[in-house]
């Protein structure tokens, strides 16, 4: 699967699983925090919403996601939970990574 692919795939999923409602997944910036101030570009996102997508990631990819301070770089934006997702699914198939 393409990065930008798996991006909007991530968006959209936020998007339904998360309820974040009358938000357009094409809206959604791939460098944009997803956690804290929502008026600062980001979605606002809180702790809970960390647990349901680590929870997400392993249900729909496969994919367990670090616990505690190693996660916060993966959750940092949609482009660094593909960017993360990419790299494991790539690292379990044997193959480079596809850009």
């Amino acid at each position: 699967m393409q990065r930008d692919d798996l991006k909007r795939e991530i968006k959209q999923l936020l998007v339904r699983e998360l309820n974040l409602t009358g938000r357009d997944p094409s809206s959604i910036e791939d460098d944009a925090p997803l956690f804290g101030e929502s008026r600062s570009g980001g979605l606002g996102l809180d702790s809970l919403d960390a647990l349901q997508i680590a929870m997400l990631v392993e249900e729909k990819f496969g994919i367990r996601v670090p616990e505690g301070d190693e996660a916060r770089p993966i959750f940092r934006s949609v482009s660094s939970l593909s960017e993360f997702i990419g790299k494991e699914r790539d690292a379990k198939a044997g193959t480079a990574p596809n850009g």
